[in-house]
């Protein structure tokens, strides 16, 4: 032992057993393996977004489709964008023609027949094709099921609601509108669906712009958009920060107000004011017009329909109405 201090002497230890854990801490060191995934945490918020994208998805049978509507929100919870995600709700959109600031593809993607087309449409149009990976795609998307695609699109640019409306009362009285204005606004109306269905009728029936309120209304989602089958081109969409005012001011220029509802003063047929410049106001399906907006109708308006159907859906109501004073204008003519 004196000399195992010195240099490069060796010490020789006992042989025979030496005490030890018997195995026990070998589990303590192998540790709890990787953290999971936010979306595999069943107090995380993440895992609940799962949840619900999952069951939204089972719902309209399809289990492998994602979803649009996922939402940046800016300065005052303004929205600035939104994120198409999924494979089949991507090439669903660039389908339809929606405008779109990128399309982020992850790296190392699987590809498909949706991907393959997704690309194509983007490069074709000139969308910008940015390679991304997966963790960037869950939080721009707030870790919803995108599949490794994901569209980018700008926010919708509305005009001012009595701005628009004096520009095109202008317009006519110069005679470069053919027709007397026909507007259409929305009273409390929220699926996106309705308002891409009304903006296609008055595509189809030469109206000039929709309205829809500042607050509590429907906005242009890529849902809307496509449900117009791309008359979101055609037709401006403006915004009122109040609807009662707007309305107001559109009395004030000789605008005419009517509302449609279902025990309305007079009956669509029966309308005398097709030719003068118009616009049309509907509610939801459930609650109808509000009691403010009513009131500022210069006339209620019904649709004969069979006594056994309550309502009609916003969307076929403007319909209906946007046919019948299309055809009474051009009788007129």
């Amino acid at each position: 032992m004196a000399n195992s201090s010195r240099p490069g002497a060796v010490r020789k230890l006992k042989k025979g057993p030496s005490k030890g854990t018997g195995g026990l801490g070998r589990k303590a060191l192998e540790g709890k393996g990787p953290t999971p995934k936010a979306s595999e945490r069943t107090y995380h918020k993440a895992f609940k977004n799962k949840e619900l994208a999952e069951r939204s998805a089972a719902k309209h049978g399809d289990g492998n489709r994602g979803g649009t509507g996922q939402r940046r929100s800016g300065p005052k919870g303004r929205a600035t964008e939104e994120m198409v995600t999924g494979r089949n709700s991507v090439v669903e959109a660039l389908r339809a023609g929606i405008p779109a600031k990128a399309l982020h593809v992850a790296v190392r993607i699987e590809m498909d027949e949706r991907v393959r087309e997704s690309l194509k449409l983007a490069t074709e149009r000139g969308i910008p094709l940015m390679e991304t990976h997966k963790p960037e795609l869950d939080r721009m998307t707030e870790d919803a099921v995108h599949q490794g695609l994901v569209l980018q699109i700008p926010p919708y640019e509305y005009e001012d609601a009595v701005d628009m409306a004096q520009e095109t009362i202008a317009k006519w009285k110069k005679g470069y509108i053919k027709n007397a204005p026909l507007f259409v606004a929305l009273d409390g109306i929220t699926d996106p669906r309705n308002l891409g269905a009304i903006i296609r009728s008055v595509s189809a029936f030469a109206g000039h712009a929709v309205i829809v309120p500042e607050r509590r209304s429907v906005g242009v989602t890529a849902s809307a958009w496509k449900t117009s089958a791309g008359a979101a081109v055609r037709v401006p969409v403006a915004k009122a920060p109040n609807l009662n005012r707007a309305l107001g001011a559109f009395k004030d220029m000789g605008i005419y107000v009517l509302g449609l509802d279902g025990d309305g003063d007079v009956s669509l047929p029966d309308l005398e004011l097709a030719t003068e410049p118009i616009c049309i106001v509907v509610g939801s399906e459930g609650k109808g017009l509000s009691r403010l907006v009513r009131e500022n109708c210069d006339q209620i308006v019904s649709i004969p329909i069979d006594s056994a159907m309550e309502s009609l859906n916003a969307s076929m109501a403007v319909g209906i109405s946007l046919y019948e004073i299309s055809k009474q204008r051009t009788a007129g003519v």
